[in-house]
């Protein structure tokens, strides 16, 4: 099925061009874009009015939530429609602070036993997107909370349950891990850590429950994601990351029975007053619409992934042999099927040189809002030397990237190290040599 997807490849692959970075953003499945079309055509009445057209807008609005919460087998209710990713992790980190403070909690004490009133602590680990972690930094710098940055481990490249667990104090509102690392892939043990997080057992003197929330937006379209399963309170959900146009939305377990939210803005009563603003009928129309296809082909999805990159990764080892290293590789953990970082070995082979090079491949050294000339510090953070790091490339396929494709980009990955090769090894040789 993936390997006939002509009609998306067009728009991201070309004779000269073979695009992977599907991380960073994918096009709109062709489903997609006809249900956003056909909405901004047919259904473009404020969904608040009683006319037709009004009515025409609700109703799919209605089923897109249906469409967006059984993609992560939760209740249609559960469901919030956002801008996006960004602004879906900053409004669950306000509402803890928010809760926080609600619960009586800020006469909790803190972790020097003080009882005078504590700020809300946080625990995250130092593998987030700068949406979770400059948030977070911002907090504590402003003096409104405080948080804990645990460190992966670099056995695993990932957050273990033992270290989150040891952070808790009992000021703690919030425990807040991303469900697949954007950079290397590797799936955190989310369902294991929210659990233990969720039977902890509160006494006086601390707050009454520890909120948890994982980012998913590098999950969702690319493996199986059940809210039931992993735990959580929260979740944030992002179009653009499965073939969605560039909206959003967060999963709130039993909003209306418990699970704390706070609303950012305040104005018209719409998402029942959470958010308010006049619904983006069409662009919720694309989200459900790529929900409701991730939900009937996640399966086959998967497998396709799986089977190109790890296509991929052989060919990068049978080409390169010894000079590649894969990063975010660990035998203990799994990672995303569609994500390959990795490092050629020597000078002169910088990731972002290599790109610079690159005559086919569209691709990043990491997350494309990061620097692309410095060691990323995710890959440092899980123990990957800084002269290995600061030549990674991720390379991340998609449901329309064939074995072709890849072998367009191990040729121009071959002429692009070669070339890089002999300009390191000119400028090493003295003049006169």
């Amino acid at each position: 099925m993936c390997e006939d997807n002509d009609r998306v490849t067009s728009i991201m692959t070309s004779k000269a061009s073979v695009y992977l970075d599907y991380n960073a953003t994918t096009p709109l499945e062709p489903d997609v874009l006809t249900a956003i079309h056909d909405t901004l055509r047919d259904a473009w009445g404020n969904p608040s009015s009683s006319y037709t057209q009004g009515q025409r807008a609700k109703a799919i609005i209605h089923e897109a939530r249906g469409n967006v919460a059984s993609m992560i087998g939760a209740k249609p209710s559960d469901i919030i429609f956002t801008s996006g990713g960004t602004e879906g992790n900053n409004w669950i980190l306000d509402t803890a602070v928010k809760f926080y403070h609600d619960d009586g909690s800020q006469d909790c004490k803190g972790n020097t036993g003080d009882s005078k009133k504590q700020l809300p602590h946080f625990i995250t680990s130092n593998l987030e997107h700068d949406s979770i972690k400059l948030v977070l930094e911002h907090m504590v710098a402003a003096g409104v909370a405080e948080c804990t940055f645990v460190s992966a481990s670099k056995l695993s490249g990932r957050v273990e349950v033992e270290d989150v667990l040891s952070a808790v104090r009992p000021n703690t509102v919030m425990v807040t891990v991303m469900l697949a690392n954007n950079e290397t892939g590797v799936i955190q043990p989310i369902s294991e850590i929210f659990s233990q997080v969720r039977s902890l057992k509160r006494q006086t003197g601390e707050t009454s429950r520890i909120l948890v929330h994982t980012d998913a937006a590098q999950a969702l379209g690319k493996v199986k994601v059940d809210v039931s399963d992993i735990h959580a309170d929260y979740l944030t959900i992002v179009g653009h990351k499965f073939y969605a146009p560039r909206v959003g939305a967060i999963y709130v377990r039993d909003i209306d029975k418990g699970t704390p939210l706070y609303p950012l803005f305040f104005g018209g009563g719409q998402e029942r007053n959470f958010r308010p603003g006049t619904e983006n009928g069409g662009m919720i129309a694309g989200l459900g619409k790529a929900a409701e296809l991730v939900v009937r082909n996640i399966d086959a999805y998967e497998k396709h992934l799986r089977d190109v990159r790890d296509y991929l990764e052989e060919e990068l080892e049978r080409e390169f042999g010894d000079m590649i290293h894969i990063n975010g590789k660990f035998k203990t953990s799994q990672r995303l099927p569609n994500t390959c970082n990795f490092s050629f070995k020597g000078k002169g082979l910088e990731g972002h040189k290599v790109l610079n090079k690159a005559a086919c491949i569209q691709a990043s050294v990491g997350a494309a809002c990061h620097a692309q000339n410095r060691a990323s510090p995710i890959l440092l953070a899980i123990g990957i030397p800084e002269e290995i790091a600061r030549n990674a490339l991720r390379f991340s396929v998609g449901r329309e990237t064939s074995k072709s494709d890849i072998d367009i980009a191990i040729r121009d990955l071959k002429t692009c190290v070669q070339a890089l090769t002999l300009e390191t090894h000119d400028k090493s040789v003295p003049d006169g040599y």
